[in-house]
């Protein structure tokens, strides 16, 4: 009787140490998921602070635009001679600087800078 006891009690002791060795496992696996959630949660938070710092940004940039596009049509209201020069259409060179082809990467912007067309010295005429 006592050696069937003895050997309940030492498998009972195997369970247990299996149980405790499971428990471990899924203890660490509870931590590291925890540990996951609060680096996502700190993460998630860092972004919503970052996204109202740009809509506040935004936001004072479309106050300012807003701001100067008002003044600017002010004083075009209020000066005949700042409305006319306004009104004048720019130099074809300088027209042509404004205008760009679309490009893929920086290396096919600066290859296109390299092949432009230089402008002309001043007082001289384009081609001449």
């Amino acid at each position: 009787m006592m050696g069937v006891l003895a050997w309940h009690a030492h498998n009972l002791k195997k369970d247990l140490d299996s149980a405790k060795l499971v428990i471990g496992t899924l203890s660490a696996g509870i931590e590291s998921r925890d540990n996951a959630i609060t680096r996502l949660q700190d993460e998630a938070r860092q972004q919503a602070d970052n996204e109202r710092a740009l809509r506040q940004s935004l936001s004072h940039a479309i106050t300012l635009s807003l701001s100067r596009e008002q003044r600017i049509q002010r004083l075009l209201n209020e000066n005949k001679v700042l409305r006319d020069w306004f009104a004048t259409a720019l130099p074809a060179d300088v027209i042509r600087l404004h205008q760009r082809p679309t490009f893929a990467n920086p290396n096919d912007y600066l290859r296109w800078l390299s092949d432009s067309e230089q402008l002309p010295a001043t007082g001289q005429q384009p081609g001449g």
